[in-house]
């Protein structure tokens, strides 16, 4: 495949890359203000807690801290779907890499086929420059022979009498020398190897493996691993409230 036809794939590939994009940070300008809105509405009650807490009743201010938490769970809600979007939006600029990668490397075998072949063919006609070189000297060889031969049996036959038996001489002619016909191999390409991920990328999950997909990350602060594959810990949604990985939930109920 040309060079021309590889760019052109991987331009269309692209095109819709960056209205992609701009959408992702836009949702996530969305949330970021939406999580700002829901800090100034919980400072606002915590101050009215803290100014009225010795004249409210019990229920006012369970009401109120009520309002304060169901804030806080919605602010933890907007900051995971934010970096659900960061991790899709990463995944979708990595996908664009890998395939640029793959795309230079079958570029580049191809280019190796090409010169495989232009020097093959060089070598052969070269070859066959110096067989007919060696053929057009052999012929200018013998039919100088066959001249002197002749020159020979013609001074021969007008010195001999009649009485002495003419010599018969039997030239040989030589046929034309054909060059040798020479057939190229099919040179194959090497098989393009998937690209490595990137050894700088961090590691998450029990697997070791790095992010792709939903994950859902531990609330104990003192996590070693803090974020994981659904799959990984047999998650299909996310769970509402707190949720702890493996590790961390069999600490807990040690303690």
């Amino acid at each position: 495949m040309a060079a021309g036809m590889y760019l052109e794939h991987y331009l269309d590939s692209i095109e819709n890359l960056p209205f992609e994009l701009q959408r992702n940070f836009q949702l996530m300008r969305d949330l970021d203000q939406r999580t700002e809105d829901l800090k100034g509405q919980i400072d606002s009650l915590a101050r009215e807690y803290t100014a009225n807490a010795r004249t409210l009743s019990s229920e006012q201010k369970l009401s109120l801290l009520r309002q304060i938490q169901q804030s806080y769970g919605k602010c933890k809600e907007f900051g995971d779907d934010k970096v659900q979007l960061a991790m899709q939006t990463y995944e979708m600029v990595d996908k664009h890499i890998r395939r640029l990668d793959t795309d230079l490397a079958r570029f580049e075998a191809d280019l190796k086929e090409k010169q495989i072949e232009s020097t093959d063919y060089d070598s052969a006609s070269s070859k066959g420059n110096k067989s007919e070189a060696r053929s057009t000297e052999s012929r200018g060889l013998k039919d100088k022979k066959v001249a002197r031969t002749r020159s020979k049996v013609k001074n021969s036959d007008d010195d001999s009498s009649p009485k002495n038996g003419q010599k018969k001489v039997k030239l040989i002619h030589t046929t034309d020398f054909t060059a040798p016909t020479v057939n190229f191999g099919n040179v194959h390409p090497s098989d393009v190897l998937d690209m490595p991920v990137d050894p700088n990328e961090p590691t998450y999950c029990l697997c070791h493996q790095v992010s792709y997909g939903e994950m859902i990350g531990c609330d104990n602060t003192d996590c070693s691993i803090e974020w994981f594959h659904f799959a990984c810990v047999g998650l299909t949604t996310k769970p509402r409230g707190k949720w702890y990985c493996p590790r961390c939930s069999q600490e807990r109920k040690k303690k």
